[in-house]
């Protein structure tokens, strides 16, 4: 397991559990056999490619873009444009996303709102 706090700058390829606190300047793919779980920032575009796991705590301020086989959480914020293109991602009710989703295929899941 990894852990970084602080701040990064150029594209990173993560290929194993690694948990972000700090800020990465750049953008960032998550391949087969990595996990992030995002709790600080990324400035730059972040691609969850097949086998990718992602849950998003903290900012990402370009798009996201889930390809087919890859797992999203997304509880956080995310600066652009959401684009699933045959992954899974799950949408929780405090997640805010400033650009548009879409789906081109796979699963695109929002947390249903409780009723009292």
């Amino acid at each position: 397991m990894r852990e970084e706090r602080g701040k990064l700058s150029g594209d990173y390829e993560i290929n194993e559990l690694y948990t972000l606190w700090g800020m990465i300047v750049g953008n960032v793919s998550v391949v087969e056999g990595g996990k992030l779980y995002l709790r600080g920032s990324i400035y730059g575009d972040l691609t969850v490619e097949y086998g990718g796991r992602v849950h998003i705590f903290g900012n990402l301020q370009g798009t996201l873009i889930i390809e087919r086989g890859a797992k999203v959480i997304h509880s956080g914020v995310v600066g652009k444009d959401i684009l699933n293109r045959g992954g899974r991602i799950y949408i929780e009710l405090a997640a805010k996303t400033m650009g548009k989703i879409k789906t081109k295929s796979g699963d695109t899941v929002f947390e249903a709102k409780q009723k009292y």
